[in-house]
């Protein structure tokens, strides 16, 4: 089960910081990532993380500005000079460390459990 929290509503040009809290499923062999839906587009992947923390990945529209972190049972997603096209249902899944996963973290289908998400306003 994954469980989001932090979200809300920001001016543009502001932080927040959103997180993921993971019970009975996420482990070391676990590869995680943060994916954003907004109103009538597809889900993205915004970041991905390995299981062990050391490799993180990004979506180059939110690179220098957002930073994925995990630690123990929660994964986090610190989001920095956020804009208004960062509007969005932001979820976070969990999924096998698969081979591939370091090209392929920001498919949503490499992912099996998810979370039920967090809205992110920025105006």
């Amino acid at each position: 089960q994954l469980v989001e929290s932090g979200g809300g509503s920001v001016q543009a040009g502001g932080s927040l910081r959103i997180s993921c809290t993971a019970s009975g499923v996420t482990d070391r062999r676990h590869c995680m990532g943060w994916f954003r839906q907004a109103p009538g587009k597809a889900r993205e992947g915004v970041a991905g993380i390995s299981a062990g923390g050391g490799g993180t990945y990004y979506a180059e529209s939110v690179k220098g500005r957002f930073t994925i972190s995990r630690d123990k049972n929660t994964m986090y997603l610190q989001m920095n000079s956020l804009k208004p096209e960062d509007t969005a249902m932001y979820y976070c899944a969990a999924g096998g460390c698969w081979g591939a996963w370091t090209t392929t973290w920001y498919q949503p289908q490499g992912y099996n459990y998810w979370g039920e998400g967090t809205q992110v306003t920025v105006s």
